[in-house]
């Protein structure tokens, strides 16, 4: 009888050498095409494969209402949304070049230009929403480069070329888990600059609202913002006929709860504008009796 932890190994294997044997022939297309071809894959496995239910599941919990045929057509933009994503992921150094031109937005890169100015640095909040790695780029190439957090990949022969692509983006790189966490507050306080996704469920975050419902969400953000007295930046890669990199207006210090009850809300402004850019796939709501009181 196969031992199930080699039965693991052996899909994670197969799923490796899919995977490098996709990269190396799109590789000979323009990253435009790439990213289509790329996009074409991840929509079909989207819908075809049990992560369609993980989407729909998400969809009706926080718009009942929608219509089966929108609800289609955003599940469908998820997945090629997932597509382009990945391969900005996977191919980050020609992405790099790819999005020299584009000329950040919004009150926030002043702030953010201030803030380096002055030695603070500061923590730029986003989801996964759009292409959200532009971020980092843009800020890397007027000389803010940034951080990020990490959580290794389970599977091993996948591992390295997803964290290949993420160093292109900004250093430090910091491992997920308290040992990391010191790494980021020493970055900070040398006043260094991290982006950070605090878009996921964390079992021991604050019920905030999301979108309309009561979604635990991780407090480090602001709570580093506030002890370290520099800014909380929201800042947003969309899609809008081309790709832009809007940085907002920093999130008023209060405490941390109303923060990052705020940037739930920016968040959720721009997944309400483009609800096929957001990451669906997450288990973001896990309903629970303080959850359904803040839907009440």
């Amino acid at each position: 009888m196969r031992h199930p932890g080699s039965v693991k190994q052996l899909s994670y294997w197969i799923q490796g050498l899919a995977l490098r044997a996709m990269l190396w022939l799109v590789a000979l297309l323009p990253l435009d095409r790439r990213r289509a071809v790329v996009a074409w894959v991840t929509e079909r496995t989207v819908r075809l494969t049990p992560l369609r239910r993980r989407i729909t599941r998400n969809l009706d919990h926080v718009w009942p209402d929608l219509p089966a045929s929108a609800r289609d057509r955003i599940v469908a933009g998820v997945g090629r949304n997932v597509g382009r994503s990945l391969t900005g992921i996977w191919f980050n150094a020609d992405f790099a070049r790819d999005v020299a031109d584009i000329r950040p937005e919004g009150p926030g890169w002043q702030v953010l230009q201030e803030a380096e100015a002055e030695g603070r640095g500061a923590i730029v909040v986003s989801g996964h929403f759009g292409q959200w790695e532009a971020i980092r780029h843009v800020m890397k190439r007027a000389g803010m480069e940034a951080g990020a957090i990490y959580r290794p990949n389970n599977n091993p022969y996948y591992e390295p070329i997803f964290r290949a692509g993420i160093d292109v983006g900004g250093q430090p790189i910091i491992p997920k888990g308290r040992a990391g966490y010191r790494v980021m507050i020493g970055h900070l306080r040398k006043g260094g600059f991290m982006a950070l996704l605090p878009d996921q469920r964390v079992s021991d975050g604050a019920v905030l609202p999301f979108l309309g419902r009561g979604a635990k969400t991780a407090l480090a953000a602001a709570e580093l913002a506030l002890r370290y007295d520099i800014p909380l930046v929201p800042a947003f890669a969309p899609w809008e006929d081309g790709l832009r990199v809007v940085f907002e207006a920093p999130i008023p210090p209060s405490d941390p709860e109303t923060m990052m009850a705020e940037f739930n809300a920016r968040l959720g402004a721009w997944v309400e504008r483009h609800p096929s850019q957001w990451h669906w796939l997450h288990r973001r709501w896990k309903m629970s009796a303080r959850s359904r009181a803040l839907e009440s």
